[in-house]
């Protein structure tokens, strides 16, 4: 099942250095909105409706440790499509390029994988059921409709140098073997 999410753009031509600041930009605020204000507001939300949370000791220093190494896997992610790619990780202005390096020389989608975690964190660190099942909600919509739509784009754009890297490299697992490219 295909459906366009919305409507990907190819980055404008742009320096390293103007890709690497809007990417920089675009994940402050998503951070901001997805992983502290939305968070933070359904949290207080269930603790007025009286919504039972699981959070303790363990389950923020979990979600701390998790938010920190996702974050590091989404930042990393982000620079080297902004780096390698020439673009930015929104699909208004997606990479220019094929990357096929940093994170995604072992796995399609670590932007994907940096996000959820990321989600699963903070739902941890708040002790939110609420939380958590959104992330899973948003494993859902992601394989279901934003990942073929996205695959679709790469394969037009890209063609058999992208079903080359699709067919080696996981999509949500490292498969084991790493990708080799000149990136």
């Amino acid at each position: 099942m295909e459906l366009v999410v919305m409507k990907r753009r190819v980055a404008a031509e742009a320096s390293r250095a103007r890709h690497l600041l809007r990417t920089l930009i675009q994940t402050a605020v998503m951070w901001l909105v997805f992983f502290g204000l939305a968070p933070w507001g359904i949290a207080h939300l269930e603790a007025w409706l009286g919504v039972p949370s699981f959070v303790d000791r363990w389950s923020q220093i979990t979600g701390i440790i998790a938010f920190t190494l996702c974050s590091v896997l989404g930042l990393w992610s982000s620079v080297s499509l902004a780096w390698y790619g020439e673009g930015t990780q929104l699909p208004t202005a997606t990479a220019r390029r094929l990357v096929v390096a940093g994170p995604y020389r072992f796995v399609r989608n670590p932007m994907a994988i940096s996000g959820l975690g990321q989600g699963a964190a903070i739902g941890l660190w708040f002790g939110s059921w609420s939380i958590l099942a959104g992330v899973v909600a948003g494993v859902v919509v992601w394989q279901v409709f934003v990942r073929p739509s996205e695959e679709a784009d790469l394969e037009a754009r890209f063609g058999d140098e992208y079903r080359r890297y699709r067919a080696a490299v996981g999509c949500w697992l490292p498969t084991g073997q790493r990708w080799i490219d000149d990136q």
